[in-house]
Order: structure tokens, then C-alpha cells, then sequence
């Protein structure tokens, strides 16, 4: 049996894993309005199948990323959070997940951009309760 690498080098196009995922919320993201299966494939990649759309879709209203609106026979989704909040839980669950918590925010600091640590120390300063 062919290893994971094997098939991705024979199928160099396929995406992965949560790619499509992140491609569909960013999709929803950038529209001003909630967005049906069909627009959301046209605007992803129109060679998707459209079972792999709704697939996704329903998958990110179960995970409560996006919420649905009836819209004819169909349904229409929006973002439930933003991307920015997203991010914040992702990171969240990455730190709750660690015994050491403070090695790595240390690391992931570390790693910052000069003008990603600026913003970082202008939101902590701004968000410390007065003394």
C-alpha cells in the first residue's frame, strides 16, 4: 500500500488536511452576504463537487463556525466569528494544551515579527487594569 507521501506526490493537486476548510471560511469571510453551496463552489474552485461543499459546510456549522439560513431549498451560510477570533481559540487551545504554558508563549514571542511584538506589547499595555 502506497505511503501518504507516495499519494500526495501522484496527486500533487489535492489540498490538505482543513485546507478546504480554511478556503471556504476565508470564501465566507470576504462576502457581505451569507453565501449558498453553489456560490461558495464557484468561488472556491468550480470543479469541486458540490457534495464536497455542502460536505464542508456542514461540517463548520457543526463545529458552530458558521450559521445557515433557509434560502429556497437550500441553505445559505455566514461566518459565526470572525477570523481574528478564530485564530484567539485556536491559539487558545494550543496553550491549554501544553503543561508549559510559559515556555511556549516564550517561543511563540520569540517568533514574532519586530512589528508583530510592537502590536502585541500596544494590546497588553492597553488591556493592563490601572494601578
Amino acid at each position: 500500500m502506497p505511503g501518504k507521501e507516495q499519494r500526495r506526490r501522484r496527486n500533487p493537486a489535492r489540498r490538505e488536511m482543513g485546507a478546504l476548510e480554511a478556503e471556504i471560511l476565508a470564501t465566507l469571510w470576504a462576502s457581505d452576504d451569507a453565501m449558498t453551496p453553489a456560490s461558495v463552489r464557484e468561488a472556491v474552485d468550480a470543479d469541486l463537487a458540490y457534495t464536497t461543499v455542502m460536505t464542508i459546510l456542514t461540517r463548520l456549522w457543526e463545529k458552530e463556525l458558521v450559521v445557515r439560513e433557509a434560502r429556497g431549498r437550500a441553505y445559505a451560510y455566514r461566518p459565526s466569528v470572525s477570523e481574528a477570533e478564530l485564530v484567539a481559540r485556536r491559539l487558545q487551545a494550543t496553550l491549554e494544551g501544553t503543561a508549559d504554558r510559559s515556555g511556549a508563549l516564550s517561543h511563540f514571542v520569540g517568533t514574532l515579527s519586530p512589528g508583530d511584538e510592537k502590536a502585541l506589547r500596544v494590546i497588553l499595555t492597553e488591556s493592563d487594569p490601572p494601578t
